[in-house]
């Protein structure tokens, strides 16, 4: 009798884990049927409304945002991204051959959507190139000494984004520092 508990047991466990899995697999696979993307793009083909015809009298006129005029010179923001790195830059101050101070910078860079993808991959260098600025920064005893200078703010970034087109020449726009702290020791 208690054998046959056991084995009942056993069944009932080995049935629920497979019902498990077949389940799992059928909400991850979206169920089965007509319900993947072929489906949805026969929906979308033919929306029950009827072929849209122009009339051909007039040219269609370009959407207007409402907001002044509509110069062609103006400036696109679709085609740009900000690429944060994964994690902050840190700086040592140094004095007499020993660490004062340390500045935290968080920067992020606004780049081209086309140089988007490919900056993951080039992190690492321009990791470098970035950390190898700021370090000589560091070593001008002036400009990291006072982050809250506003004429010290604008010399890292110009000089980051100054040295990070060499190695990225097309692409990066600008740098921002998102947020910037310095700790004396």
């Amino acid at each position: 009798m208690l054998n046959m508990k056991n084995i009942i047991s056993a069944v009932v466990v080995v049935l629920c884990i497979v019902a498990g899995g077949i389940g799992g697999h059928f909400l991850k696979s979206g169920g089965g049927g007509a319900s993947g993307p072929a489906a949805h793009a026969e929906d979308a083909a033919d929306d029950g409304h009827g072929k849209s015809e122009e009339s051909g009298h007039a040219k269609p006129e370009k959407a207007k945002s409402g907001h002044g005029d509509d110069s062609s010179d103006e400036i696109s923001l679709s085609g740009v991204d900000y690429f944060k790195f994964s994690r902050e830059f840190v700086v040592p101050i140094m004095r007499d051959n020993k660490v004062v101070s340390l500045v935290i910078l968080n920067i992020n860079l606004e780049v081209d959507s086309s140089l988007s993808r490919k900056l993951f991959s080039m992190e690492p260098k321009i990791r470098d190139n970035i950390m190898t600025t700021l370090v000589e920064l560091s070593n001008d005893g002036r400009t990291l000494e006072s982050v809250a200078n506003l004429e010290n703010y604008e010399s890292i970034r110009s000089t980051v984004l100054m040295n990070l087109q060499k190695v990225a020449p097309a692409g990066i726009r600008n740098v921002l520092i998102v947020d910037m702290a310095k700790q004396d020791l």
